[in-house]
């Protein structure tokens, strides 16, 4: 292998690596860390949206259960009626305590 072909090998192995880390982002990562608190920032505003997401969610999953049950409770099947219909009330008389 001449040198010529040696110094195009290392060539194309280098702008190979520096697309791989243009694509991952490696020098924005680096700056954030620089500033930390833009992280600190960041982190918080992430966090935040993650537990208003997860409280939706949870919301959203729990009404519909209760909606579920109350249609299963509705329909008067003999045991699982009833206790489908104790879950109801209890979880009903908890909404009614929790006042905020």
């Amino acid at each position: 292998m001449s040198p010529e072909e040696k110094l195009n090998a290392v060539y194309r192995l280098t702008t190979g690596l520096a697309q791989q880390m243009e694509k991952a982002r490696i020098a924005e990562y680096t700056e954030l860390l620089h500033s930390p608190f833009r992280l600190i920032w960041l982190n918080v505003l992430s966090g935040t949206a993650r537990g208003v997401g997860i409280a939706l969610g949870f919301t959203f999953f729990a009404a519909t259960i209760i909606y579920v049950l109350q249609v299963l409770g509705a329909l008067n099947l003999p045991i699982i009626g009833d206790y489908i219909a104790d879950i109801v009330r209890i979880v009903q008389h908890q909404l009614e305590l929790k006042t905020f």
